[in-house]
């Protein structure tokens, strides 16, 4: 059978994982968030991170523990969805024939992560050019409360282990009108001095420029701490957001969407 690291054997297969700049796969490493599956504690040829929403699949695909492994990853941790991203090709193909239906072939963008690339001045501008009728928040405990309230906020604090976690390690950014959060952008997970970035705004307030005075606020907070704010965008709306921020695009990559019914 396969088996789950313990935190002192993680390093057991970050051999597996060298050379690929992603942010939750070293909130892993380094202890913060996530937890891992392989085949062989001794000498492993695969394996996969789960940290959030996301699977990371490195190694070799072809071994029937492979195909374990990508069959059972939701069901042990109880989840309908999961993001499964693979470093080598074959484990879309694996996927694909364990997921026939359930599987959606998406691409995604990773943004480059580059040092002293953002504007403070600019980023303030956003702010400050948002309406008098909205208000920015930093999430605090009554807010991250709050968050847990509506589907679409829960991932700007989903990842932590509750609420003290989240005051403790996290850190995010509200749009307020009348009370209500209209919009987001907050620590979808933590790293070594950084956040990997979730961004979101409730469909009727959308494109008002929430989203970047949101994310551009929170990115100001990052920049305080001498925390690296990363983003990694999920379609060209956010990849555009996140150039007008000062990011760069680094590359497309491929990812599968599986959504299972009643784990």
């Amino acid at each position: 059978m396969i088996k789950r690291l313990k935190k002192e054997e993680r390093q057991k297969i970050g051999w597996l994982f060298e050379g690929w700049e992603e942010t939750m796969i070293w909130s892993y490493f380094q202890g913060y968030m996530g937890e891992a599956w392989t085949d062989e504690l001794g000498i492993p040829q695969m394996a996969g991170i789960l940290v959030g929403d996301f699977c990371f699949l490195a190694g070799n695909s072809k071994t029937q523990k492979a195909a374990v492994l990508v069959e059972n990853m939701l069901r042990f941790y109880h989840k309908t969805f999961l993001l499964f991203v693979p470093k080598e090709e074959g484990w879309g193909d694996l996927i694909e024939q364990i997921y026939p239906k359930q599987a959606k072939k998406i691409l995604r963008y990773a943004i480059k992560k580059e040092k002293d690339i953002f504007d403070r001045e600019k980023l303030e501008g956003w702010v400050n050019e948002l309406g008098s009728e909205f208000k920015l928040e930093q999430i605090d405990a009554k807010w991250y409360r709050k968050c847990q309230e509506q589907d679409w906020t829960k991932d700007f604090c989903s990842q932590f282990q509750g609420e003290e976690d989240f005051l403790k390690r996290g850190l995010g950014v509200l749009a307020i009108k009348d009370g209500n959060i209209i919009s987001g952008a907050s620590s979808y997970t933590v790293y070594r001095n950084g956040i990997e970035i979730e961004v979101d705004t409730k469909k009727e307030y959308r494109r008002k420029g929430l989203a970047t005075a949101c994310a551009a606020k929170l990115i100001l907070l990052c920049l305080e701490r001498g925390w690296y704010p990363s983003w990694d965008a999920a379609n060209m709306d956010s990849v555009n957001l996140a150039q007008k921020l000062g990011y760069h695009l680094d590359r497309e990559y491929v990812t599968y969407a599986v959504k299972l019914e009643g784990v």
